[in-house]
């Protein structure tokens, strides 16, 4: 049994499978609507679902009996003579999160590209995003080492908060020993040279237009701390939430498989 498979037993009857007909596209759409809330102009329609299909991509549903709960979506990516996996969209429904469903989307994300013989796959998450940015370090085993501010240019997600879409590249090197080691349930060792947090209030401040300015500066002051450490040959190889909720980016010095 894959590590895939393990999570989904642990939030059973959650099956998942891949998603080839428009009609499940169609599915896909609306729980992007549903997860995102986004205006029109912002939504990712079914046509690109069924690209992602049939260019080598994936499209991947997590469900509860015929329930939809869950997608993923990867496109294909090729830098530096490597190809790879985008991961673009990973969304559950707010009544099943905390579920462990993400996870297992992510993990069987991964088995089928290593059955293709692809060994990256990448996305980009927000690093104002605690519970995130903790399961793709912390949980999934991914590097941080890019920063890019207002990637996606103005949103129209309540989840942005009015901000800047600044992003980071989350970088999973599917066969690396950092990732095997955190599947088992292991901890990597590395030698923590600095740390970047995040304040557990920084939800209300996005969400509340009077205290937007604060995560505003939040933002700003994270956005110049880790493109600072990256700059200086630093990665995120780990994550910690304390007994507040707040998050904290851990940096050290990557040195597993490097391939830039």
């Amino acid at each position: 049994m894959n590590a895939a498979q393990q999570d989904a037993q642990q939030v059973a009857p959650i099956r998942i499978e891949s998603l080839t007909g428009l009609d499940q596209f169609d599915r896909c759409v609306a729980l992007e609507e549903a997860v995102w809330g986004y205006d029109p102009a912002d939504m990712i329609p079914r046509r690109m679902f069924l690209l992602a299909s049939r260019i080598g991509g994936q499209v991947l549903g997590a469900f509860a009996g015929d329930t939809l709960v869950g997608f993923a979506m990867a496109l294909p990516g090729y830098r530096n003579g490597r190809a790879y996996l985008h991961s673009h969209m990973v969304g559950v429904l707010p009544q099943y999160r905390n579920l462990g469903i993400a996870r297992a989307l992510k993990l069987a994300q991964r088995d089928d590209a290593l059955a293709r013989g692809i060994e990256l796959m990448e996305w980009t998450f927000d690093p104002l995003e605690i519970k995130n940015a903790h399961l793709n370090i912390a949980r999934l085993g991914v590097i941080v080492r890019r920063y890019q501010r207002d990637f996606y240019g103005p949103s129209s997600s309540p989840l942005q908060g009015g901000l800047p879409t600044d992003r980071v590249y989350a970088e999973w090197w599917l066969r690396s020993q950092r990732v095997e080691q955190i599947l088992r349930g292991e901890t990597p060792h590395f030698q923590l040279v600095d740390q970047v947090s995040v304040p557990a209030e920084i939800y209300q401040w996005k969400a509340d237009p009077q205290h937007r300015d604060a995560a505003r500066g939040v933002q700003a002051r994270n956005a110049l701390a880790l493109e600072t450490a990256f700059v200086a040959g630093l990665s995120v190889l780990g994550y910690q939430r304390n007994e507040h909720g707040d998050g904290h980016f851990q940096l050290g010095v990557w040195n597993e498989g490097r391939s830039d």
